[in-house]
């Protein structure tokens, strides 16, 4: 792994996420992004820095933790709580496995259930086997139900020895201000490649000819994506007689986005149904895509670690039609998590050919 720029020294990033005015969490349960003018979950400012300073953070702490995860760890126990939860995701997405105890002291003694929840998904990802117990252990003392989930993946991750891969460090590290834009309509859509669940290749150049949409989703957590996908099965027929293809993208690495298609463990989720083996790994038609640090989706404008929901840092919902000349006809940028069109909305816009749409509880971007 290389990377054209590697910070040897982390009080520097540091002091730029200290000196970096967030939005706020929420009071009650600290896992969710507040508008800080509109005071409503989410973000409105479709242009809103935030998420970029974040990705950047990591690159740049991931590239300090390859040589020296000691370094990085001592932003665990620093007093700004940014500080804490980019320097667990560093260390996560490194396998800063020397720096286990750091963060199960985390766990144990961060009064944030973010910083809690960053420091049980680094444990995973480093695939500290040493852990194992302690995760275990440690989820059933956990209150904070979002904590408590991330524990259990961690756990489920390190036994399955899937650590954060190589690929996935090489993505943050190569993400760049450059790389991210903002398709709109009338634009000529991006070319990409990305490997789906099952590590094949899709291009997007396969769709040339028919109508293509592209939908980011969030994680296995998210209710909204798992009724996005329910809709997808359920509309298979009327999207394939339209001639239409869908792909869904997920940014994060590869073992989160097989356990969002029921190809890992089954969790237990708070007030879940039935959503993975038994329907997902049957029918799921569409390729479910790996977009590793939301590299594709910064081209497209979702800015990963948009906002954090359920604890975890998510790209902004984004929903794009793109026509069989290549051309993107729709491309729509949500505030909050489930602002976007529905996937029945989305189909009967290419039948319409009416590319309009507002969620009627959109933030509003004015004051």
């Amino acid at each position: 792994m290389a990377t054209p720029y590697a910070p040897k020294m982390v009080e520097p990033i540091f002091e730029r996420i200290r000196s970096h005015d967030f939005h706020p969490l929420e009071a009650a349960r600290r896992t969710f992004t507040v508008d800080r003018v509109r005071g409503r979950p989410g973000v409105a400012d479709l242009d809103d820095g935030d998420g970029r300073m974040r990705l950047s953070a990591v690159r740049d702490l991931i590239a300090v933790a390859l040589r020296d995860p000691w370094q990085v760890a001592t932003g665990l126990v620093d007093g700004d709580l940014a500080v804490r939860y980019l320097s667990a995701a560093a260390l996560g997405v490194a396998r800063g496995s020397d720096a286990a105890e750091a963060l199960e002291r985390v766990l144990v003694e961060d009064l944030e259930p973010l910083a809690r929840v960053y420091a049980a998904i680094a444990l995973g990802e480093s695939g500290a086997t040493g852990s194992l117990e302690f995760l275990r252990a440690r989820r059933e003392q956990e209150a904070h139900p979002d904590v408590r989930h991330q524990l259990e993946l961690a756990a489920a991750q390190i036994e399955a020895g899937a650590t954060a891969s190589d690929a996935q460090c090489d993505a943050f590290l190569r993400s760049r201000k450059p790389a991210f834009g903002g398709a709109r309509a009338g634009d000529v859509a991006p070319d990409f490649s990305l490997e789906d669940t099952q590590g094949r290749a899709w291009h997007s150049t396969a769709a040339r000819g028919r109508w293509l949409v592209l939908v980011w989703v969030f994680a296995d957590w998210c209710p909204v994506c798992h009724r996005e996908f329910a809709e997808l099965i359920a509309l298979r027929e009327a999207f394939e007689e339209q001639g239409v293809q869908v792909a869904t993208l997920e940014a994060h690495d590869a073992w989160r986005a097989r356990l969002m298609v029921g190809r890992e463990i089954e969790p237990e989720l708070w007030g879940s149904r039935a959503w993975f083996r038994e329907v997902y790994t049957e029918r799921i038609w569409w390729p479910h895509l790996v977009d590793l640090a939301g590299s594709v989706g910064a081209g497209y404008g979702t800015d990963p670690m948009a906002f954090a929901v359920h604890g975890e840092f998510v790209n902004r919902p984004t929903t794009v039609i793109v026509d069989p000349e290549g051309v993107v006809r729709f491309a729509y940028r949500g505030t909050f998590w489930g602002d976007r069109p529905s996937i029945g909305t989305t189909l009967e816009m290419i039948r319409t050919q009416a590319f309009e749409f507002v969620h009627v509880d959109r933030l509003s971007a004015h004051t």
